[in-house]
């Protein structure tokens, strides 16, 4: 078959969630089909340059397109003139339409796969074309849920009231335009069954499919040494350092965990790894035993330092490849009941759950005094996620997705 995949930031190298998920599915449909990309790339105008190696072999064209520039003022703009959300602006560019609307005049695909909601604009759009491909929208989020959690948290702390009252804004927005976006979709993909039911709640008529987030396993695998004794055992949490639900993870940890922790294991140390670390994360660096990294060209380093790998997330929805990652590379891993929603996961076998803070203190502090459960866990863990995520075992149902779609 031939695909034309959109993607709202180069797949390679695949350093966090979304690029993660675009290069799995990209590099492994390769092997049986003829992929083309149109992407947005982050890059700085000065270091774009060429194409890496890997992408420029797994694709028959790329098409590049800046992402657009877009200020305060703009977000404001958009927020008081228009009743879209602000992801549907948030890559919204004209360059990046054409191009799209060039390849379906000038080229047969069979499928075309607008990848997240931030290029769900472009689908609708591009449905009123002639074209006789197939389109599928693979929704990473259950995005109107996101803003809903997070404007029920805010709404609950006075000093955020201002958020809540914008995300009860962009909640409402959301459920009208991701209800567009679902129905104009040949097929739509998610990455867990609560996503799915979610979906299926907005837009009844709409049969969603589980294709789950995945990684390969073997790759992260190799980096699963045994964890050495060191007077400094490491908590670790890695993810982008600029997205709020992390964010917020990372400073509910810090003011309400992590004293106890240090009280417990006084030579610990906290390793929060990943790019942009948010100005509001500025306070933790007067603790010497909290390290933020920045970008690094490979977290799994960083994860195999782990004696603990935690996921102290509130806020968010999907699943969370940070899991994987951490599974697969066999840590021991608390996290809160939101961090591991959408997986199939037992407290306790695979990894531990706890939502309260002197729980999660303690969870935490326990696995730093035994090895032995932290390699139990370990082990747990690498089974589950070597059973059913690895993308050797989950591209295959994508393409029965595609191929039903193009029998019609």
């Amino acid at each position: 078959m031939r695909l034309l995949f959109l993607t709202p930031q180069l797949p390679y190298p695949p350093q966090q969630g979304t690029a993660l998920r675009n290069w799995g599915l990209i590099s492994h449909l390769a092997a049986r089909h003829e992929i083309w990309l149109i992407s947005f790339d982050e890059r700085p105008a000065g270091a774009r340059g060429a194409l890496p190696e890997p992408l420029r072999r797994a694709c028959r064209s790329v098409v590049t397109v800046p992402v657009p520039a877009r200020t305060p003022g703009d977000r404001l703009r958009t927020l008081a003139a228009s009743m879209l959300p602000d992801m549907a602006w948030r890559l919204w560019s004209p360059a990046f339409e054409q191009r799209l609307h060039a390849h379906l005049c000038d080229h047969h695909f069979d499928i075309v796969q607008f990848e997240g909601i931030e290029l769900a604009r472009y689908m609708i759009g591009a449905a009123r074309l002639p074209h006789s491909a197939r389109f599928v929208f693979d929704e990473h989020n259950a995005e109107y849920l996101l803003q809903k959690r997070t404007f029920e948290a805010d709404a609950r702390t006075p000093r955020r009231w201002h958020g809540a009252a914008y995300s009860f804004v962009q909640w409402q927005r959301l459920r009208a335009f991701e209800r567009r976006a679902l129905r104009a979709a040949d097929a739509v993909l998610c990455v867990s069954p609560e996503d799915a039911a979610s979906l299926q709640r907005l837009a009844p008529s709409v049969r969603p499919t589980v294709i789950y987030n995945g990684i390969d396993i073997a790759q992260y695998a190799k980096f699963a040494l045994p964890t050495p004794d060191s007077p400094f055992p490491a908590i670790v949490f890695t993810g982008k350092m600029d997205f709020r639900p992390n964010v917020d993870a990372v400073l509910w940890f810090a003011r309400r965990v992590w004293p106890a922790v240090k009280q417990a294991h006084p030579r610990a140390r906290l390793l929060v790894v990943g790019q942009k670390p948010s100005p509001r994360l500025d306070p933790l660096r007067a603790d010497p035993d909290i390290v933020l990294t920045g970008q690094v060209d490979d977290v799994r380093p960083y994860i195999a330092q782990a004696d603990v790998y935690i996921a102290p997330l509130l806020a968010g929805g999907g699943t969370r490849f940070k899991l994987l990652e951490a599974m697969a590379m066999r840590r021991a891993i608390v996290s809160t009941s939101l961090g591991c929603e959408g997986f199939p996961v037992t407290s306790g076998r695979e990894l531990i759950v706890a939502d309260r803070p002197e729980e999660f203190a303690s969870a935490v502090a326990e696995l730093l005094r035994s090895p032995s459960h932290r390699a139990a866990l370990g082990e747990s863990a690498y089974r589950f996620v070597s059973a059913t995520y690895d993308w050797g075992a989950i591209v295959p149902k994508l393409e029965q997705i595609y191929e039903r779609l193009t029998a019609r």
